[in-house]
């Protein structure tokens, strides 16, 4: 029994939102529906799961533009992201504006995640850590049974969040990447907000951000 997952690209930033399920009950979430609707319904029929919640790392429009209306039409819960990135959500139109996209529309969460909680999806369980400086309210996503994680735009092969967007800290993103991501085992991959899978073992010793030998 496992976390099976498909990587759908969508916007013009081509941000990985993520289809999860458990190969058990076919039951799974989407992480991150920044836009494209299409392309997200069309891998969630391929697949043959039932969606049962959306569920946020952070709310920058290219990982939460879609989100009400995936919400609305087929009748999801809304799971993340942490509550301090709320002023993002409410600034999704303001977004958009400054990067060209269609006007989304604004939600508040079903349930706001906090460092510690779980999420479930089908009979799998993830963690939740609440991981700022990208965004103050930015969680990730941990199957421990699977090594995977779900990191958002906190950690990317060779690359990090960017901390220039307000509310964002350089410092605490690095913290939160060294003491929350990294500890969660070398051997685990994970799926960034943007470009290729990598894992923490590859990051720790190849990212010039974040390796040990740059202090």
């Amino acid at each position: 029994m496992s976390l099976k997952y498909r990587i759908i690209p969508v916007t013009p930033f081509q941000q990985n939102c993520s289809l999860i399920w458990c190969d058990e009950t076919m039951k799974g979430a989407v992480v991150d529906p920044g836009g494209d609707l299409e392309k997200i319904r069309r891998a969630i029929e391929e697949e043959g799961v039932t969606v049962e919640k959306i569920l946020l790392t952070h709310a920058h429009i290219d990982h939460a533009g879609g989100t009400a209306e995936l919400a609305r039409e087929l009748s999801l819960p809304i799971e993340g992201p942490h509550r301090e990135d709320d002023f993002w959500i409410q600034g999704l139109p303001m977004q958009a504006q400054m990067f060209g996209f269609p006007a989304p529309e604004t939600f508040t969460p079903d349930r706001w995640l906090n460092d510690g909680e779980t999420v479930t999806v089908g009979k799998q369980t993830l963690n939740v850590l609440h991981c700022p400086g990208h965004t103050p309210g930015h969680v990730v996503f941990h199957h421990p049974e699977s090594a995977l994680a779900l990191v958002g735009d906190v950690l990317f092969q060779g690359s990090i969040g960017r901390t220039d967007f307000p509310k964002g800290d350089h410092n605490t993103l690095i913290r939160s990447i060294r003491e929350k991501l990294f500890p969660l085992g070398g051997n685990t991959r994970f799926i960034p907000g943007h470009g290729p899978m990598s894992t923490f073992a590859q990051e720790q010793a190849t990212n010039p951000f974040v390796s040990g030998r740059h202090g």
